[in-house]
């Protein structure tokens, strides 16, 4: 007999091209997902921040977990580009990460491009309404 509803935690065990974005989520391997994504080489990620001007080194911790195979981070920041905080882009550094803020619909149309090239690209992507 069933225990009731599982919640687990969104991801989606692979690399996918971001379909569309906007009113609050985002669309990719024809799924839909409401809220901000983490683009990883493990797959896709839900991811918290709904806002760049609290971003810290704790919302990139999976980021640095698998830098070995990312060479360039896109950092979506919403509507409008805002740059990173120096201690978080001195990790990211420190890891081999160069980060690239950047507006969300900027940074998703980036990430597409790099990963048809089959680039070592991640994004971190916060959603817009």
């Amino acid at each position: 007999m069933s225990s009731g509803i599982i919640i687990r935690d969104a991801h989606y065990p692979g690399r996918a091209s971001i379909e569309a974005y906007g009113n609050g989520g985002f669309r990719f391997a024809e799924m839909s997902h409401r809220g901000s994504i983490l683009c990883l080489p493990s797959g896709i990620h839900g991811w918290e921040p709904d806002d760049a001007s609290g971003l810290g080194e704790d919302d990139f911790k999976a980021v640095v977990e698998q830098a070995a195979e990312i060479d360039i981070l896109l950092v979506g920041t919403g509507i409008e580009m805002r740059p990173l905080p120096a201690a978080l882009k001195a990790t990211l550094r420190e890891a081999g990460i160069h980060a690239d803020p950047m507006s969300t619909g900027s940074a998703v149309r980036t990430y597409n491009v790099l990963l048809a090239e089959d680039r070592r690209v991640a994004a971190a992507l916060i959603a817009v309404d």
